[in-house]
């Protein structure tokens, strides 16, 4: 990770080294086979504590090895020449990222950003332990496995950025996360693709209507069928 690696590692909030390998056994069982075996790896150079907004990793720099998430929330984005950015996943511990292992994969540069949405805790793998774990049938295998249902998920954004209006995908991103939800036009432009004043303008549209309420980095949903009903296209 490419700014992770620039802080200090974050060691004391480990109580134990046991105790860490014990969380990435947790959330990441297949390595309860690996050789080298996780605890025979050196933990001060490799356990990070990161706050939230910290910057990961930028776009075509040098991915500098395999992350186990172990605590918080990793967002990981693409940006476009214009300056418009577009959410491609989020990481939850037990996850793989996926532009992190393609870059390994194929020693080619990393093809997005990512930053921590939340305080978060990771160990990071160096890339020739990762590759001597790939030998290991069950790591390989449970990787490929989380590698294409993340693929998967991305397949389904490319549809909806390709064939469902914006208005749709704006109501469905409403959607299933209360009936306050604490974010900004500007995130939420980032999360579909676009520019923030097209998500205010169609917000605006959406209050008219009655759905929503909006009020400073908030939104109120009133109507949760309506926007249920324009996520379907109805």
């Amino acid at each position: 990770m490419q700014q992770a690696l620039n802080t200090t590692p974050m060691t004391h909030l480990a109580p134990t080294m046991a105790g860490v390998n014990a969380a990435c056994l947790s959330y990441y069982p297949a390595l309860a086979s690996v050789q080298p075996a996780i605890d025979t790896l050196a933990l001060h150079t490799s356990y990070f504590s990161i706050p939230a907004g910290h910057v990961l990793f930028e776009e075509n720099t040098s991915c500098l090895g395999f992350p186990l998430l172990l605590e918080g929330e990793i967002k990981v984005s693409r940006s476009s020449g214009d300056g418009r950015s577009i959410e491609l996943y989020r990481l939850v511990p037990g996850d793989i990222c996926l532009i992190s292992s393609a870059c390994l994969f194929r020693s080619q540069p990393l093809s997005g950003r990512a930053i921590s949405t939340r305080p978060s805790v990771l160990r990071l793998i160096d890339a020739s332990h990762f590759s001597q774990w790939l030998n290991n049938a069950a790591f390989r295998d449970n990787i490929l496995g989380l590698f294409a249902e993340r693929l998967s998920d991305l397949t389904a954004l490319v549809d909806a950025v390709a064939f469902a209006r914006l208005d749709q995908r704006l109501a469905n991103a409403l959607l299933g996360r209360g009936s306050e939800i604490s974010v900004t036009h500007q995130a939420l432009a980032e999360e579909l693709g676009t520019v923030r004043e097209i998500v205010t303008r169609l917000l605006k549209r959406f209050e008219r209507e009655g759905w929503i309420t909006l009020a400073r980095e908030r939104i109120g949903i009133t109507n949760s069928a309506a926007l249920r009903a324009r996520a379907a296209g109805l």
